[in-house]
């Protein structure tokens, strides 16, 4: 009985208690009883996203794009770099785990898959225990391509962190790493600050930078085939003795929401990124990059897959070699696009037959401005090494992709109905009969000039005035005994 009573008056003294810190945390700290997570409305935050302007909305014809929840969004075309929907896209925000498509790049571009990625105590320990990792210890070994399986289907933040040592030899180094091939890539508004995504104030990027990198990324068969994996399985081995599954996030990876097309992507999670997603998506000759941040569950999946059939639906790709039957290049006389004066003589110069632009659907390329530059970057001259000038394609100031005007030494068919068929540019041959008659008119007239003045020119030499003189005493005397006759 005493025992019993004294549990309950200590039970009643934790109570008071308890009041008592509450109070006090409330009055004279300012300290919440309810985390601030907690009292935020995410839907209300949700439906104030939803009705933020959408930038590409605001160019003359282009198809209206459709409102999303997210705090910023883009999807961008990788082939041609056109925007074809653009939300906040140059907004700082955070990227949670997406960012690990940066490390996953370097890894690609800095290592090789064979290499042993062992696992040091910082990889290990500088990461949440509560985060996303595969499990990894210290000292255990794999492979990197198992590593890149590991941060791209289990976002493993500390197979990031091996990977960064691996490749820099330090995690700093390797940040400053992701922050110089960012800006290689044209990001403005990227700074990492880790390898993995960990919330930090000084880790952001912006939708508009995500969708370069992502767009990079996906430029790489390898890489899409490890971010397009829905489960991958780690078997032991003598360096790691487990055997596990990892199971990919991503719904539209699994399958769970079915989209044709994929090519892969990433998810992302923080308190205060909230859901962020990359996904890659492939049809009729466009390859589409989507990007969304700062949203809530599930809809990231669901604001992907409308933003990619906004993509497909109102867009698409069109061959300019093919299509461009307008006068090329328009500042230069000696080149025409269509016959000239003896008919069709060969092909000088023409349009790369790769290259694309992107428009809407309901117009053609005549819709489009274009610009020629004889102005070539190294980046260009790596793209096509034959040419020699560029034409950049616009849409009521949106710039759709670009073409090459290359050399060729080839004739080739100008037939429209061949399946070889490029756009030819034709030497204007009238220019240079033009220019040729020009020529011999003035050889004539000079010609003629230097004629007359070498037979009227003075007698300048001792023998000239011997010859002479010779002559002129013989003419005298012909005359005189002329006369005597």
């Amino acid at each position: 009985m005493v025992t019993m009573n004294l549990y309950k008056y200590r039970k009643k003294i934790n109570y008071r208690f308890l009041i008592f810190l509450s109070v006090f945390c409330v009055l004279f700290l300012n300290y919440p009883l309810i985390s601030e997570a907690e009292t935020i409305d995410y839907e209300a935050e949700a439906a104030l996203r939803k009705e933020l302007p959408i930038q590409s909305n605001e160019t003359y014809g282009w198809p209206e794009g459709p409102e999303v929840s997210a705090e910023a969004a883009i999807v961008l075309e990788v082939n041609t770099g056109t925007i074809l929907y653009a939300k906040n896209i140059h907004e700082e925000l955070y990227p949670a785990s997406t960012t690990k498509i940066m490390t996953c790049l370097l890894a690609a571009e800095n290592a090789s898959l064979s290499d042993t990625i062992t696992f040091s105590h910082d990889a290990v320990f500088s990461v949440p225990s509560d985060g996303s990792s595969i499990g990894m210890d210290v000292g255990e070994s794999i492979t990197m391509e198992q590593a890149l399986y590991g941060i791209m289907v289990g976002s493993a933040n500390e197979a990031a962190n091996a990977v960064a040592e691996h490749v820099s030899g330090s995690i700093d180094s390797f940040v400053d790493l992701m922050n110089e091939r960012a800006i290689e890539l044209g990001c403005q508004n990227t700074h990492f600050n880790n390898t993995n995504g960990l919330q930090d104030e000084n880790h952001y990027t912006s939708a508009y930078d995500l969708a370069l990198i992502a767009a990079q990324f996906f430029e790489n068969d390898l890489l899409c085939k490890i971010g397009n994996t829905p489960r991958y399985h780690f078997t032991p081995t003598a360096t790691q003795p487990d055997d596990f599954y990892l199971n990919n996030k991503h719904k539209l990876i699994t399958g769970e929401i079915s989209y044709e097309g994929i090519v892969g992507g990433k998810t992302g999670y923080t308190s205060l990124a909230r859901e962020t997603l990359v996904t890659c998506a492939e049809r009729g000759g466009m390859k589409l990059v989507c990007v969304v941040l700062k949203e809530e569950s599930p809809t990231q999946f669901n604001d992907t897959v409308t933003l990619f059939d906004y993509g497909f639906n109102n867009f698409e790709a069109i061959n300019v070699s093919e299509n461009d039957t307008r006068y090329m290049p328009d500042d230069s006389l000696f080149f025409e696009s269509e016959h000239d004066v003896f008919g069709k003589s060969g092909t000088i110069l023409n349009i790369s037959s790769d290259d694309m632009i992107i428009i809407p659907k309901t117009n053609s390329i005549e819709d489009t401005g274009y610009e020629v530059t004889y102005d070539l970057s190294e980046e260009d001259l790596s793209e096509n090494p034959s040419a020699i000038a560029k034409v950049m394609y616009d849409f009521n100031g949106i710039s759709v992709g670009k073409a090459y005007v290359c050399y060729s030494p080839q004739i080739v068919s100008s037939d429209k109905n061949s399946d070889n068929h490029s756009h030819t540019i034709y030497v204007n041959v009238k220019f240079l009969i033009f220019i040729a008659g020009i020529f011999v008119i003035l050889a004539t007239i000079i010609a003629s000039i230097f004629s007359y003045i070498y037979s009227n020119r003075k007698l300048s030499t001792r023998s000239d005035r011997i010859r002479y003189n010779r002559r002129k005493k013989e003419y005298k005397r012909t005359k005189f005994n002329s006369k005597k006759l």
